[in-house]
């Protein structure tokens, strides 16, 4: 079984709902801008590439209904009416989630596609057109460039081992963070491609993966992915990387991406940092892969990186399915989709906390700095580095 996080059909566009997986497969319907807004916030999508291609589809949707509606809405009249309807909304999909910059990077492709039109004076109706293919282009792009940097990172990685004169002749061993497969993208993944193309070909041992709390997208999707690819695969909590590091042999640690500085520091899901600690102090490599789209050339390092700051509460409550209790037991919240579902219920598992007062500390991301990191690989390729001391140069494969 693959999954998916996107499905379209024409204009319409549906994302599966990842806050109830993996119990529950709810397809949603996404009929506008403002719905894939709502979507990319409360994170029933998420993975900085799917939010990208969600943000650029509702857009292309969006116009492309109304191209076809009769009579046609006015902001189709000329140019300046449909750039002054079309700026606020992109400005809106911009805000969600700020650390992810493929976001971004797609907003200001359609934004470079409205001001070609205008400059060249092109008539509006080819400019809606163009539009509309420009943000199906940045979906229909993904699955590609995720293929190409899957065989780039597995093919570092066992040449990486290969020089060290480390027998992995039966497979290797990989560590990955949070979840960056299929439903982080519009397919294949980033850094789970790297471990999906590592057993297509024959070359993986054991994948592991964090739970990566608090939402639990290791625990909930990455093992959903990974059991449905048949994957051999062991689950491990954030705070036991260390202990894996030292009572197994681990070949490399492949994380992904939301954004990379031009000095090649990275932010990712919150535990990444800790990870790569842990991983040079265990001479184990770290592999960060991400699309180009990730690499930020505007932002000189880390420090510059906005990191989103997720709601407290969300630190304190887990999701899953109803164990050992019936449906009507009082003393449990239970929420089902339909009389076919399982039984889901959302529980509290601390005690009340001052949820303003700076009682929980919630990031979503953290930065790993570049002297930690051993290789970024993209789609253009990978930049090394080979002493972990000196600046990564993103810029050659951006």
């Amino acid at each position: 079984m693959t999954l998916t996080s996107i499905r379209t059909d024409g204009d319409s566009i549906e994302i599966i709902d990842q806050l109830v997986l993996p119990h529950s497969y709810v397809w949603t319907a996404v009929d506008s801008p403002n719905d894939a807004y709502d979507a990319i916030k409360s994170m029933k999508i998420r993975g900085a590439p799917a939010i990208a291609s969600l943000a650029a589809l509702s857009v292309s949707s969006y116009l492309s209904r109304a191209s076809k509606s009769t009579p046609k809405p006015q902001f189709l009249a000329s140019l300046e009416e449909l750039q002054e309807h079309l700026d606020p909304v992109l400005e809106h999909l911009y805000k969600p989630r700020p650390t992810a910059v493929n976001l971004g990077a797609a907003i200001t492709r359609l934004r470079r596609v409205m001001s070609a039109g205008l400059l060249q004076n092109t008539p509006v109706e080819e400019v809606v057109q163009g539009l509309i293919s420009e943000g199906r282009a940045v979906a229909d792009e993904d699955v590609d460039r995720n293929k190409t940097m899957a065989r780039l990172g597995a093919e570092w990685i066992l040449r990486s081992a290969e020089e060290k004169q480390i027998d992995v002749s039966n497979g290797v061993n990989v560590l990955t963070v949070c979840n960056t497969g299929s439903l982080a993208t519009s397919g294949y993944g980033t850094a789970l491609g790297i471990i999906t193309y590592l057993h297509e070909t024959g070359r993986l041992k054991r994948a592991y993966y964090t739970q990566s709390t608090p939402y639990h997208q290791g625990s909930r999707l990455t093992a959903l992915e990974l059991k449905s690819l048949a994957i051999a695969s062991t689950m491990i909590c954030d705070t036991m990387v260390g202990s894996l590091f030292q009572h197994y042999d681990i070949h490399a640690v492949v994380v992904g991406a939301d954004r990379v500085a031009r000095n090649g520091d990275t932010a990712n899901k919150i535990g990444t940092y800790n990870a790569a600690v842990l991983a040079a102090r265990h001479n184990i490599p770290f592999v960060v892969c991400c699309p180009v789209s990730t690499v930020d050339m505007t932002i000189a390092d880390g420090s510059a990186i906005p990191i989103e700051h997720r709601p407290a509460i969300e630190a304190c409550l887990v999701r899953g399915r109803v164990i050992g209790a019936p449906q009507g037991n009082p003393d449990i919240t239970v929420t089902t989709t339909s009389q076919e579902e399982p039984a889901q219920a959302i529980v509290q598992v601390t005690p009340d906390l001052d949820l303003i007062g700076g009682g929980v500390y919630n990031p979503s991301f953290d930065v790993t700095p570049a002297e930690l990191i051993s290789a970024i690989v993209t789609e253009k390729g990978v930049a090394e580095n080979p002493t972990k001391k000196a600046t990564i140069n993103v810029g050659e494969v951006a």
